[in-house]
């Protein structure tokens, strides 16, 4: 099986504004991305086997907001391959309460931070509710980390560093740093590699073949291949195109003495036991 920790569900364009998808335009070099999400397109362009785990966002900053009430929808609609988290936005009024509701009355099962598109840092202390609630039950937390095409968004919110002060504080919460933290990759390594409870996902890296080649040779000589998980950043790519560009990586090393990326290490990063690792395995909330 294969789990895809990173996939997006919304209503394109109701769930942005307008400033939002005018910025966009230039998430991807040479291409403009279709925000649009379809259930039967991301299943048409993934394996039989894969089971996804995808989300909304909620950054009143940047301009995104997706109510989870339609993220639980979406889900139960499909149940059989997907699992839903909830989003917050910590810097707006009511968050609490939709910390809770989404995961007791709507039964979503993991939290997705925004903290760079609204605003916020994740170890600030105001957080503290959030990092509880997750650690007494048991909830994974997605946080994106990373660069954005987004002006208004703070890059000083994104560094992965930060979360060294969170998991310090609050061990046991198994968190996902999105994206290796790109452009950050190295920091991002290092920050996964001291805490257990701590992983990287590859979602929206193939595209940028040597970078994500410099980012994974990171994973290889730090020896932390086993934090590391499959995902895709869903609809601005897919799953077959992700294992795709992962599988050519080496490809393009050919006629240099460039060191090789482990294969094997690849194959098993696609297809870990993520929701175990993730405490998914039942389907009890």
């Amino acid at each position: 099986m294969i789990l895809d920790v990173h996939s997006h569900a919304w209503d394109f364009p109701r769930h942005f504004t307008s400033d939002f998808i005018r910025q966009a335009k230039r998430a991807k070099p040479g291409a403009e991305v279709d925000l649009t999400v379809c259930y039967e397109d991301y299943r048409r362009t993934a394996t039989t086997d894969t089971k996804t785990i995808v989300f909304g966002g909620k950054a009143k900053l940047s301009g995104i907001w997706v109510e989870d009430r339609y993220i639980a929808d979406y889900v139960a609609a499909h149940s059989d391959t997907l699992i839903g988290f909830l989003s917050v936005d910590p810097t707006q009024p009511g968050w609490q309460c939709d910390l809770v509701d989404g995961h007791t009355t709507l039964g979503l099962r993991g939290i997705k931070l925004l903290p760079m598109y609204a605003g916020f840092s994740p170890d600030d202390s105001r957080l503290d509710p959030l990092w509880e609630y997750a650690t007494r039950h048991h909830l994974p937390v997605l946080l994106h980390t990373g660069t954005t095409f987004i002006a208004q968004a703070p890059l000083d919110f994104t560094l992965p560093r930060l979360l060294d002060r969170v998991a310090t504080r609050f061990p046991e919460v198994v968190m996902i740093l999105a994206h290796l933290g790109h452009p950050y990759e190295g920091e991002c390594v290092v920050t996964i590699r001291k805490h257990p409870n701590l992983y990287a996902d590859i979602s929206a890296l193939h595209y940028r073949p040597f970078q994500f080649y410099q980012s994974l040779m990171l994973v290889q000589e730090y020896g932390v291949w086993d934090k590391v998980l499959f995902g895709t950043d869903f609809p601005f790519t897919t799953v077959n195109a992700t294992i795709d560009g992962l599988r050519k990586l080496n490809a393009m090393l050919e006629g240099t003495a460039l060191p090789r990326l482990n294969m094997e290490a690849i194959e098993r990063m696609v297809h870990r036991e993520a929701l175990t690792i993730l405490g998914l395995e039942s389907r009890a909330t």
